[in-house]
């Protein structure tokens, strides 16, 4: 498992980027079923709006997901990243200044959630953060030394809101900070 301190003992099967091993969960019945169990940490999630000029900024990086199913590598989310022994918060801002050279100051929490329950430990934080254009300070584009090629985008708000309704927002974290913002903030999505 990762550093912190876990409630389920697991088989490792494989320790990487990415921990695989057999997890023993106990049902309501008190009986014991073996689960597989994909650990690689907690991680924060941003979407950074701007609410003057009725923008998010997203990024864009080829992952391997998509690529395995035959679709185009290219995605389009938030900034997010693993905790790596971090805070939530510290994390997210780190993340915006790395992926998109955005320097972000106030978070607005969202909730923290789990991607794929079934089989993964992963927790995500996920955070709305307003900011104006004089906070794009650095190149962004990602680390190098991750294999990380980052292109940073800023879209209007009623287009990523079109393409959360028509189902063609594909990464599940950005389309709920998106959903979250459009209920939050309905003001910045009106004509």
């Amino acid at each position: 498992m990762t550093d912190t301190q876990t409630a389920l003992p697991l088989r490792v099967i494989h320790r990487g980027w990415n921990t695989f091993g057999i997890a023993t969960l106990t049902q309501p019945d008190g009986s014991t079923v073996p689960r597989a169990l994909e650990d690689h940490g907690e991680a924060a999630c941003v979407l950074p709006y701007d609410p003057e000029r009725r923008v998010a900024l997203l990024v864009r990086q080829n992952r391997v997901g998509p690529a395995f199913w035959g679709e185009p590598a290219a995605l389009d989310e938030a900034p997010a990243g693993g905790l790596d022994g971090g805070e939530p918060e510290a994390t997210a801002i780190r993340e915006a200044m790395e992926e998109a050279g955005l320097r972000l100051e106030r978070l607005e929490p969202v909730t923290h959630a789990y991607s794929m329950p079934s089989v993964s430990s992963e927790r995500l934080w996920l955070y709305l953060a307003p900011y104006t254009e004089s906070d794009r300070v650095g190149p962004g584009g990602g680390l190098p030394g991750e294999g990380e090629q980052v292109e940073v985008l800023e879209l209007p708000l009623a287009a990523l809101a079109e393409q959360a309704r028509s189902g063609r927002l594909a990464d599940l974290k950005t389309l709920v900070l998106v959903q979250a913002l459009m209920l939050r903030r309905p003001e910045l999505f009106a004509a």
